[in-house]
Parts: C-alpha cells; sequence; structure tokens
C-alpha cells in the first residue's frame, strides 16, 4: 500500500536523523526511543505489574496508576512469546501500532475523498513535529489505531466492532474516551434519524461497549484507592494534571509571552493554535460527526487540562482528522501544481525529522 510505505519511509527517516544526532553525542538511539520519560513506567508496569509510587515535593506524588493498562498488557504478551526483552517489545508494539494507525487513516481519508487523500492523511500524519513519538515506546500509536479504525466502523455503520475497538482504545490512554464519546454521539444521531424506527441490537450493543475500556479503567483505580468514583482523578491530581477548563494552560501561555521561556514551550504554543484552526477549518469543511466529536474532545482536554504545557502536542497527536482538511489542500496542489506540493511535503519532512532529533536527543524535556 503506497500509504503505509511513504509513512513507513517518513519515519524511518526520522528515526535515521535522530540515530545520527544521538550517535553524535555519544548516546544510544535505540535506548532513547525505548527508555525516555513515560516509556520507563510503561515498561516498569508490563514488567512488574502497578505498584510504584513516588514522593516528590509536598503534594506531588506519581503512582503508576496514572498509566492505563493496554500498552503495558501488550508488551508483556510479546516478551511472554517472543525471546525479546520489554524495552525492545514496547518499540515493536509502537511500531506496529504507528503502521495499523496509518492504515486506518488511509482508509478513513480514502472513504471520504479518495485514495490520494488518504494517502496525503497518512504521510501528513507522520510528518507532524511530534511526530517522533511514532517511533518511540509511547501509547499514542496503540490508541490512534483503535481510534482510527473504531471511527471507520462507525463511518460504515458497523456497530459492534466500533464499540470494541473504543473500549479497547479507551484502555490505551486517558484521552482514549474521546472515541468512546463520538461512538455514543454518533450512536445518538443514528437513533434520533430512524425516528421510532426499529433500532438493531449491533447498534444498543455497540454503544454500550464503547465506554468500558475507559470507564473500567478509572472505575479499577478509585477502588483501589478507596475511591471509586475519584479515586483515578486525584491520582492525576497528585502527578500536577487536572482539568481546569484551561485556566493553567492560559496562565503558562501568558507567562510564555510575558517572559518567554524554552524553545519547546514556544512550538507547542503554536502547533496548539494551529490544532485550534485546523478545528475550526473541520468543522467549515462538514466532516462527518464523529470525526469532530473526537477530535474537538480531543482537543478540549488537552486544552483545558493543566500541567505539562510541553506534552500537549502529544496529546493531540491522536486528533488526526484535524489533518484532513490539509490533506485535501496537498492533493488539490499535487494536481494543479506538483513541485509546489513536492517542497511543502519536504519542508514538513525537515521540520519533523530535526525537531524530533533535538526533542528526544537535546531538549532534555519531559514528552
Amino acid at each position: 500500500m503506497t500509504a503505509l510505505g511513504l509513512f513507513a519511509a517518513a519515519r524511518l527517516t526520522g528515526a535515521l536523523v535522530l540515530a545520527a544526532a544521538a550517535w553524535a553525542t555519544g548516546r544510544q538511539p535505540l535506548a532513547l526511543l525505548a527508555r525516555s520519560w513515560d516509556s520507563v513506567w510503561y515498561l516498569r508496569i508490563a514488567e512488574h505489574g502497578y505498584g510504584r509510587t513516588v514522593h516528590f515535593a509536598p503534594g506531588v506524588i506519581q503512582s503508576d496508576l496514572a498509566f492505563f493498562p493496554l500498552y503495558p498488557a501488550l508488551v508483556r504478551v510479546v516478551t511472554a512469546l517472543t525471546p525479546l526483552d520489554a524495552p525492545t517489545a514496547g518499540l515493536l508494539v509502537s511500531w506496529l501500532g504507528a503502521a495499523a494507525a496509518a492504515c486506518g487513516l488511509y482508509a478513513i481519508g480514502a472513504r471520504l475523498h479518495g485514495r490520494a487523500a488518504g494517502t496525503a492523511l497518512a504521510l501528513l500524519w507522520g510528518l507532524l513535529p511530534h511526530s517522533v513519538v511514532l517511533s518511540m515506546a509511547y501509547t499514542e500509536p496503540v490508541l490512534t489505531a483503535f481510534a482510527a479504525w473504531s471511527l471507520y466502523a462507525v463511518l460504515r455503520e458497523r456497530w459492534l466492532w466500533a464499540g470494541a475497538l473504543a473500549a479497547l482504545a479507551g484502555l490505551a490512554r486517558p484521552n482514549g474516551v474521546a472515541v468512546a464519546v463520538a461512538v455514543l454521539v454518533a450512536a445518538a444521531c443514528e437513533v434520533g434519524r430512524r425516528r421510532g424506527r426499529k433500532v438493531p441490537h449491533r447498534l444498543w450493543t455497540g454503544a454500550a461497549l464503547a465506554p468500558l475500556g475507559w470507564g473500567g479503567y478509572v472505575l479499577w483505580v478509585g477502588l483501589r484507592r478507596g475511591d471509586p468514583l475519584g479515586g483515578y482523578f486525584e491520582v492525576q491530581r497528585q502527578w500536577g494534571s487536572r482539568f481546569d477548563f484551561g485556566a493553567g494552560s492560559l496562565g503558562f501561555v501568558r507567562h510564555l509571552l510575558l517572559y518567554g521561556d524554552r524553545f519547546v514551550f514556544s512550538v507547542t504554543l503554536l502547533i496548539v493554535a494551529a490544532a485550534v484552526v485546523l478545528s475550526a477549518l473541520l468543522v467549515a469543511d462538514r466532516a462527518p460527526l464523529p470525526l469532530i466529536v473526537y477530535s474537538a474532545v480531543l482537543l478540549l482536554i488537552a486544552l483545558g487540562g493543566s500541567g505539562f504545557f510541553e506534552s500537549k502536542p502529544r496529546f493531540l497527536l491522536p486528533a488526526f482528522p484535524l489533518l484532513l482538511p490539509l490533506a485535501g489542500a496537498v492533493v488539490r496542489t499535487a494536481k494543479a501544481r506538483p513541485w509546489h506540493a513536492t517542497v511543502v511535503v519536504g519542508a514538513l519532512a525537515g521540520l519533523s525529522f530535526a525537531y524530533g532529533a533535538y526533542l528526544v536527543v537535546f531538549a532534555h524535556t519531559p514528552l
């Protein structure tokens, strides 16, 4: 498939640029990709299960219960079935997840706007400034894979598949709840459209399945912490993450604008602003409602959450529908002015590869 080939070529080139930067500084690229920041937490869960808590400053308590279980469970399965160690298995799971996600993006783009748009969508996703995360032992590739295929199932009215895949997406990351919300909204609209006519059991079952993954893990953590409804959110609060309707993000942006800060934070601000603009374009293009809802929930979580401002571009990586307007523009430009499209894609590739290497090798900023 052309889309998967181009996506793989983009990510492989990015990994080679990162490897060159790592070797130039005397570091091992595979170690950086497999054991950076949150990867260490996920791999430890895969090897030893839950139970680690780290106390920092007063009120800052980091528990591994903040990390959802699907990714470490997949890593554990791979280590049990193969001779691979946990870091290598983590990379394999992420790479396979990224490939499955790219295929899902192509399927959605091709269904909505044709094969060229599907190919452009997958390629653009692989060339985002933070797409280096797709090559790391992180959960975003796995979440995006389940999200993309769940939303594709919704577009085809395959409700059981949509609900089951949404449940798995909800087990991957906290913002995986966006998939369940999109499925539930789409199901509600379908029920309303039928106006009293018989609703197939597959729709009800799919809608019921969709929130089970996310809700089940949140409830399990709550029961383990002695507070069924609030325990998980207390774990996140102790990490410094909470939903405050954007007050924390606005305060950080104000500090950034008035006093300046590290380069990563400035780029983060630009990426978040671009995501807001792209969301408006997605609505203006009258994209299917499930894609709009899914992207809107991801954007709301990223904008409304406080703490870890530098990680917001990573939180938005699964919001691939935001790239649909750009994919359409690239296809139109390629037809009218092929060299212009080539220059644009080449510039995006250069930015993605260079910035990805900078983030992982030089920035020393949590991803």
